[in-house]
């Protein structure tokens, strides 16, 4: 099996170190000094009750990797677009893309059945880019529900988890995730194969649309936010506006708003990785985490107030920081 990582960050670095751990043929897509670092020395992974190191192969030209069995993508969102044309080298007749990005993704309704099957979502892929360009076929989605760091050049930290479920858009139990799966439970992350993934995406982006732009705009810990009576009723009403979004288009949400909200509070003191980007400079995931859910209610019909304040107000907070990333 050839398994290439584009974008060998911090979470794209767990997964390949794990896979090239037990002998899976990685190849890994970085640039600058993270990729200078792992050609010299190799990729080093730690956790709690580990450390080791991998020698995959490492370059910044998918070319050279050539074509795949299975591309897993992992930057963020916004960032995907810029890098479809340098994919295709990595594309056979019968690759099979993984997106491991937050949010809700550009493929959400092929296959989806019912009055939307198909549609296009102009947040998340303005132009079809990706629907053209990579192609809704390719894809088995997941859910990344890891924490990784990437510490220094060449060395990733692993801080918690090991969830990465995986799905076709159709239900089906494919040989393709079936094989995909095996592997990765190998290599120590547990992605089982679910009938239906779209319920798992919904309840990370339950708690990343709302926490997540509300924590730009205080500055606050999920325990903070979560613990605050009237920012918390702020979190909460986004929250029911987006469940009824997701049970109007089939979801099912397995937790109530109350279980959610104290399943952040529980992590305790820490930043988001949106207010982690404001605080570096960096483009914030805006649009795949709250700018999509709102232009779900638009197509449903369902309002959402809350979530379009909210929104507003993050995106121009983006703008003046030099964050926004379109």
């Amino acid at each position: 099996m050839k398994v290439c990582i584009f974008g060998a960050g911090a979470i794209g670095g767990y997964i390949g170190a794990s896979l090239a751990r037990i002998g899976v043929d990685v190849s890994l897509i970085a640039r600058g000094p993270h990729l200078a670092a792992m050609q010299e020395n190799g990729l080093t992974l730690r956790s709690r009750t580990d450390e080791f190191t991998v020698r995959p192969f490492c370059t910044d030209d998918p070319a050279k990797a050539g074509p795949q069995d299975y591309v897993l993508i992992a930057l963020k969102a916004h960032g995907v677009p810029g890098i479809v044309p340098a994919l295709q080298p990595l594309f056979g007749p019968d690759t099979t893309v993984v997106g491991a990005q937050n949010g809700l993704p550009w493929w959400y309704f092929y296959k989806h059945g019912g009055e939307f099957d198909g549609q296009r979502l102009k947040s998340v892929d303005p132009r079809n880019v990706q629907w053209d360009g990579i192609g809704p076929e390719r894809i088995i989605g997941s859910v990344v529900w890891q924490a990784a760091e990437l510490v220094k050049p060449g060395v990733v930290e692993h801080s918690y988890g090991e969830r990465m479920p995986l799905g076709e858009p159709d239900g089906n139990r494919s040989d393709r995730a079936v094989a995909l799966s095996k592997v990765l439970i190998e290599a120590g992350i547990k992605s089982p194969v679910r009938p239906n993934i779209r319920n798992e995406i919904w309840i990370k982006l339950w708690g990343n649309l709302s926490f997540n732009p509300v924590s730009v705009l205080t500055h606050a810990t999920l325990v903070t936010l979560a613990r605050d009576p009237g920012v918390s009723a702020v979190i909460v009403r986004m929250m029911e506006e987006a469940q009824q979004i997701g049970e109007t288009l089939g979801v099912r949400f397995p937790m109530t708003v109350a279980d959610r909200l104290k399943a952040a509070e529980e992590v305790g003191e820490h930043k988001t990785s949106m207010l982690q980007d404001l605080e570096s400079g960096r483009p914030m995931e805006i649009e795949p985490l709250i700018g999509v859910v709102a232009e779900l209610g638009r197509l449903v019909g369902v309002p959402t107030p809350t979530i379009d304040m909210v929104y507003n107000l993050v995106v121009l907070r983006a703008k003046e920081a030099g964050c926004y990333a379109g």
